[in-house]
């Protein structure tokens, strides 16, 4: 029985550079429990995969020209991250290790955290040369995580998660046109923050700053780490209101929840 393999996908891909002339590896990062969120969705981390895979500790992606990275999850399991053009590659002596330049190719989107391949026999080898082997084909998923917006009721999730999806189209849509007040929790502690969205683009501009800057702007969480934000922040929604609601309804909201919750008292709010 034939089985589908990456290669034969490979020559799908309209403008692919994977051609007999590039020089080209097969890269595998094992550590799910880094890299993945297991939950009811697979979600890559795709901080802490990008600082990972740039830096290395041996000179690994010399004179390559590309590299096809893979996520290894279960077994010999591993979820198609991207391909990436090696640019350039330097030691830092400060550090003891070699740091790449690297800008993934966007003609393997539509592969990208959907694809599953068996790696093989050889697990401790998580970087091998593609023109000298191939790889099956184990599954195909329909949609990428988290592709399609699950409603406000059901949103429950992890910075991580948030990051993810917060530039998916239906997901863009349906933040950037509710007000909304939203609940913050620290896993590690069970404080919590309440806040609000009513400005331009509403939810999605709120929670875009959480993105860039870790806290918001919000005195509180400014005390903490972007790292300790990052590992222990869990993003939810209380009320949601139609984008033409006064704004001071959501204040009031706002105010109402913070009270009920003791935020200001036990949790992040100072005001």
């Amino acid at each position: 029985m034939n089985h589908l393999t990456f290669k034969s996908l490979m020559k799908l891909i309209e403008n692919s550079p994977l051609d007999e002339n590039s020089r080209v590896k097969y890269v595998r990062h094992k550590d799910k429990k880094r890299f993945l969120e297991l939950s009811e969705h697979i979600v890559p981390n795709i901080s802490e995969l990008e600082g990972y895979q740039s830096e290395q500790r041996k000179d690994v992606f010399k004179n390559l020209d590309y590299i096809i990275s893979f996520i290894g999850f279960e077994g010999r399991k591993s979820l198609f991250w991207g391909v990436f053009k090696v640019h350039s590659g330097r030691y830092n002596p400060e550090k003891d290790q070699y740091e790449y330049d690297l800008e993934e190719m966007p003609q393997f989107n539509a592969l990208k955290f959907r694809l599953v391949i068996d790696w093989g026999d050889a697990e401790r080898s998580w970087h091998q040369h593609y023109h000298n082997a191939d790889k099956k084909v184990i599954e195909l998923y329909s949609d990428q995580p988290m592709e399609k917006f699950p409603g406000y009721e059901h949103i429950h999730l992890s910075w991580n998660q948030l990051k993810y999806v917060i530039d998916k189209e239906s997901w863009k849509i349906a933040l950037q046109n509710q007000k909304a007040v939203y609940l913050i929790t620290d896993i590690s502690n069970g404080k919590m923050y309440v806040g609000s969205a009513y400005g331009e683009n509403m939810l999605l501009n709120r929670w875009q700053n959480y993105i860039k800057s870790g806290h918001g702007g919000n005195i509180q969480l400014e005390k903490l780490s972007r790292e300790y934000i990052e590992k222990n922040f869990k993003f939810s929604i209380l009320d949601i209101f139609k984008s033409t609601t006064d704004d001071q309804v959501i204040l009031n909201r706002e105010s109402w929840w913070k009270n009920t919750l003791l935020t200001r008292t036990f949790g992040y709010n100072a005001n």
